[in-house]
């Protein structure tokens, strides 16, 4: 089998495509996947640069997301085939010619979706609604802020905010992004290089009822200020450090709530785990995506060989949603 493997940590030349030890069958209540294409997320870029060890028993290959067709099911595994064309959620292992994956983490491509694009879809699908939607309680006619419009899971939010009745404001770096940003139906268009966030959102909806962040420390006190009475700020990433002091006083006048979570280390059945979001994802988002509501953004694909080009990408004010390694 060949996958990436990585030379030591540090810059996009670490990883290396190359032969690597065939998998074992899978296990009870899992299924191998031929991978056609793998998406590629800033988690993918923190562990190689050896912030972001995989979780206990899970691979030390990249890649949270694939898609591709079943080659294989364990014991116990009833609901898929062999054959079947499959998206699916991982907790590392993506880059790869083959993976092994719970069943319980599996989804069936979206129809009008390409196999290819559908590996645009699990980790970010998840992350996006399992913050906004499960935690946050999103709902029509709410004020959704977005920060980074223009990411994979910036460019989803988007559009699942927009399909639930939400208006949808967004930061972004550059004109190209946010001009994007508004074809996916972003309402309010922050360019963070020159505008405060906090001013505009408080003027323009009285708050944000619920905060999509990826920054982290440096745009804590700003998000609790931006946040309406009764808001919720999800913090999912930690780019601006991890660091920062919180206003309780300020948390407590506006009966605001912060989380901060991570989708890998969930366990994976039981409340609040994998499986739970997975099946959310089915039932309630795969329908949105099936009449073209939602749909996935990608940006780019790159042949997996290459992928030492493929994670500068994520840090281009060219690239707006997904980038993409195709395998096969």
């Amino acid at each position: 089998m060949y996958a990436v493997t990585l030379d030591g940590h540090g810059g996009p030349e670490v990883m290396k495509w190359g032969r690597v030890d065939d998998l074992p069958a899978p296990a009870v209540g899992e299924v191998a996947v031929d991978v056609v294409a793998a998406g590629v997320n800033r988690a993918d870029i923190m562990q190689r640069q050896g912030f972001y060890p995989p979780p206990p028993g899970a691979s030390d290959i990249l890649g949270l997301e694939v898609s591709g067709v079943i080659a294989e099911v364990g014991e116990g595994v009833t609901d898929w085939q062999p054959g079947d064309e499959v998206c699916a959620l991982l907790s590392g292992g993506g880059y790869a010619e083959r993976v092994n994956v719970p069943a319980t983490q599996l989804l069936p491509v979206p129809a009008g979706v390409s196999l290819t694009a559908a590996a645009a879809l699990p980790e970010t699908a998840a992350t996006v609604w399992s913050n906004i939607v499960m935690t946050g309680g999103l709902r029509a006619g709410q004020t959704l802020l977005i920060h980074g419009g223009g990411s994979g899971i910036g460019t989803h939010a988007i559009q699942v905010g927009r399909a639930l009745g939400a208006r949808v404001a967004v930061t972004a770096g550059s004109q190209g992004k946010l001009d994007r940003c508004r074809e996916l139906g972003a309402d309010t268009l922050i360019n963070y290089r020159d505008d405060d966030f906090v001013k505009v959102v408080t003027e323009e909806y009285g708050g944000a009822d619920v905060i999509l962040d990826i920054m982290g420390a440096k745009y804590l006190a700003r998000n609790v200020e931006a946040l309406a009475v009764g808001g919720d700020l999800t913090i999912i990433g930690l780019q601006s450090g991890s660091t920062a002091e919180l206003d309780l006083g300020l948390m407590l006048f506006k009966r605001a709530s912060v989380h901060v979570t991570n989708l890998r280390r969930r366990l994976q059945t039981g409340p609040g785990s994998k499986a739970e979001i997975i099946a959310e994802l089915r039932e309630k988002l795969w329908p949105l995506i099936a009449e073209g509501a939602v749909a996935p953004v990608v940006a780019t694909e790159i042949p997996i060989a290459d992928v030492a080009a493929a994670h500068p990408l994520l840090d281009s004010d060219e690239t707006v949603g997904k980038v993409l390694l195709t395998v096969r």
